[in-house]
């Protein structure tokens, strides 16, 4: 728990100060792996700024979500899957969909595409091949959206990594990977 010490949004100088100020106006809080990666302000601008273009991708916020609940799932991220949990139903995933996602599966036709492609590239290190390709175009997706999905997968395996290296203190409800049951008590929690 916090094997890395946050940074106290309160004692916040700097860049890292407007950072959080930044985040803390547009979502009310500073979440606590946002306090982990606040260590360098460097790494903290960075993470932001790949989230803003992800964010403002042609993806659609629901096949995103998806994708980072496949990623986090894989990557045994129980931060991200709390965290993404509650965004996904937010985006308007239902617990069916959210369970599927972990689970590898895209709630329609062209998500499950998205979520394999992201979940290959994930597990290949990137290296796919023509099929693989071929697939999520077959899929509707458009070159410029392949590569965001793979933004995508770069954005969530970077915050995976950083919470399973520093295990941040999780502040939503508790979600963990491997246990499908626990996404329907979570939510009921938090609503």
């Amino acid at each position: 728990m916090n094997n890395l010490p946050p940074v106290d949004p309160a004692q916040a100088t700097g860049k890292t100060k407007q950072l959080f100020d930044a985040v803390k106006s547009k979502i009310g809080m500073v979440p606590n792996t946002l306090r982990i990666i606040g260590n360098s302000a460097a790494a903290l601008e960075g993470y932001l700024s790949l989230g803003s273009a992800v964010g403002a991708s042609t993806l659609p916020i629901k096949i995103r979500e998806q994708i980072f609940l496949a990623i986090s799932e894989t990557n045994g991220c129980s931060y991200c899957l709390s965290a993404h949990t509650l965004t996904g139903h937010r985006a308007g995933l239902s617990s069916d969909d959210i369970i599927h996602a972990r689970q590898g599966s895209g709630a329609d036709e062209k998500a499950d595409a998205a979520v394999k492609f992201a979940r290959k590239v994930s597990e290949e290190r990137g290296k796919v091949d023509a099929s693989d390709l071929e697939a999520v175009r077959k899929a509707g997706f458009t070159d410029a959206e392949i590569v965001e999905i793979i933004a995508s997968v770069i954005l969530i395996t970077y915050t995976n990594y950083a919470n399973n290296a520093f295990d941040p203190v999780i502040d939503f409800p508790v979600v963990l990977p491997g246990v499908f049951a626990q996404e329907a008590k979570a939510m009921a929690g938090a609503t």
